[in-house]
């Protein structure tokens, strides 16, 4: 059975690998001119999704034709080359331009799982006992669609990534209209995000702290349906990874497919194109 359909993995791939620098062969700095050639990126690409996917360790789901040396070697290749960065930001081109982003209602909200390796980006969890966690901070649009990503420490506070949140939306997007309304719960509610919110010239609708969230509920879910989203890649609900770079490329991974997936999904009844999926439901 294949990690992802063809209609996700395909274009991702194809995005991922006209980013990718040009190659050759064989290894051009051996000696001798010659070497064992060198593991295709798309096998190598392969194992990664694996990995986001199902979680497994790189010794799990490494095979013989791509050890898993080669795997953490190209992973941090393309981590210091920032293509999962920018691959979401043509993902979310591409749904800017065939759909359209609802950049009015932007919604931003934390999550914490779990980081038991520890790292760079991992911090005490106080939702689990104090054991390493890992937060990321998302900005989506009206409909969910995922604009920026924040990794910090789990124990960070979301108020201050509110800032650093909107500014990865900005560099993803391009500048944001002059009306935004920004939806953000309780953990917002301090005058260090107000000023932040008045300063950028945005509105703001942030819930109060001792009141019920179900009064309160506001246009907050689609950020949380999101995070549901992205919760579902093993790679993100356990985070192994010790550098922070290589955490980064996992989480623009996959918001990469969850905007793809939108896409696609929204597509069906507005386009026709040759391997349209015969079904909604895209895993």
């Amino acid at each position: 059975m294949p990690t992802l359909p063809s209609c996700l993995l395909d274009p991702l791939w194809d995005q991922f690998a006209a980013l990718l620098p040009v190659r050759g062969e064989f290894a051009a700095s051996h000696p001798l001119g010659c070497h064992r050639r060198r593991v295709s990126d798309r096998t190598v690409f392969e194992h990664v999704v694996l990995a986001l996917v199902h979680g497994s360790g790189y010794e799990r789901i490494s095979t013989p034709g791509c050890s898993y040396r080669t795997i953490r070697r190209r992973l941090k290749e393309w981590a210091q080359q920032g293509i999962s960065r920018m691959v979401h930001a043509l993902a979310v081109e591409a749904y800017d331009r065939m759909i359209g982003l609802d950049l009015g209602e932007i919604s931003v909200d934390g999550c914490i799982t779990e980081a038991p390796s520890g790292g760079e980006k991992a911090g005490r969890s106080p939702v689990d006992r104090g054991k390493q966690g890992l937060k990321r901070s998302t900005a989506c649009d009206a409909r969910g669609v995922p604009l920026g990503i924040v990794s910090a420490g789990a124990n960070r506070h979301d108020s201050p990534l509110l800032g650093p949140t909107l500014g990865a939306a900005t560099e993803q997007v391009g500048a944001l209209p002059d009306t935004v309304n920004v939806n953000l719960d309780r953990g917002y509610d301090s005058d260090k995000s107000r000023s932040l919110i008045a300063k950028l010239g945005f509105t703001a609708d942030i819930a109060r702290k001792g009141v019920p969230a179900p009064i309160q509920a506001g246009r907050r879910w689609p950020v949380e349906r999101t995070h549901s989203w992205m919760n579902a890649y093993g790679k993100l609900r356990r985070c192994t990874e010790r550098n922070g770079k290589v955490v980064d490329i996992y989480l623009y991974l996959a918001a990469t497919l969850v905007t793809l997936r939108m896409l696609i999904r929204q597509a069906r009844s507005c386009y026709r194109w040759d391997g349209r999926p015969t079904t909604r439901r895209l895993k």
